[in-house]
């Protein structure tokens, strides 16, 4: 089985972690995820690490991604350097890792430095007793707001993809499942839309859009039809799919 990687120059010194993941993920029992992908923590040489496995593909997309498009490990790398030199956060990368056979893509791992956090946006979201809550998704906007603002646009930016540290009585937000992002400009409405995957309910709207309207110098007012207009369409779009799906 031949491999291609990338290897952080910060981390040349466990260049035989990287290539000898397969064996390190097996033996590895701290996942933390275990969906279509699965992560888990591994430590090695003292580095805390988080390595993600994604799903072997079919046939086809083991074509299509040996010769035609890069891989979901490759873009996580790659993606996680661009935020990183733009000065965005996001778990450090230590690098990625393809493996091959007849020519053909087989299994993939994106590791990152493990990023120590107290929760995920969900909980503020969900947990309407939570201290501070409203501060906490007031910064999230915030934080939001700056990815945008240098062109990011995060396609899966789902509850469980941004987590929350606290240091010095500060929040600290690390955007993470990375591999999906567009990097180009971003008007008004798509960094509204943006926030549509969260599930929100009514207070929560009003909060987040008042809050990006003020950022972006824009009527309150309008930012909030904006993503009502969003939130609405979504969970629309949803509550179909699950009609569709019971009446089979």
């Amino acid at each position: 089985m031949s491999f291609k990687f990338e290897l952080n120059d910060r981390y040349k010194n466990i260049k035989e972690f990287l290539i000898n993941i397969p064996e390190f993920f097996k033996e590895n029992n701290e996942t933390i995820h275990k969906a279509r992908n699965e992560l888990k923590v591994i430590e090695y040489r003292g580095i805390r690490t988080v390595v993600k496995a994604f799903k072997v593909p079919n046939v086809l997309n083991q074509i299509v991604y040996a010769y035609f498009r890069d891989s979901k490990a490759k873009k996580s790398y790659n993606n996680a350097v661009k935020l990183r030199n733009l000065g965005l956060n996001t778990p450090e990368p230590i690098g990625y890792i393809e493996f091959f056979k007849s020519g053909l893509f087989k299994e993939s791992f994106f590791i990152a430095k493990k990023f120590d956090y107290k929760f995920t946006i969900r909980e503020p979201l969900r947990n309407k007793s939570l201290e501070n809550r409203e501060d906490i998704i007031k910064q999230f906007v915030k934080f939001t707001f700056t990815l945008h603002k240098n062109g990011v646009y995060h396609k899966d930016f789902s509850a469980g993809n941004t987590l929350v540290s606290i240091k010095d009585n500060k929040y600290e937000f690390s955007v993470v499942d990375i591999n999906r992002m567009e990097f180009k400009e971003i008007d008004l409405e798509t960094g509204l839309d943006n926030f549509a995957k969260l599930w929100l309910d009514e207070d929560d709207i009003l909060v987040i859009a008042s809050t990006y309207a003020k950022l972006a110098n824009v009527e309150e007012q309008k930012a909030i039809e904006i993503l009502q207009k969003s939130d609405k369409k979504l969970k629309g779009f949803v509550e179909f799919k699950r009609k569709i799906r019971g009446k089979k």
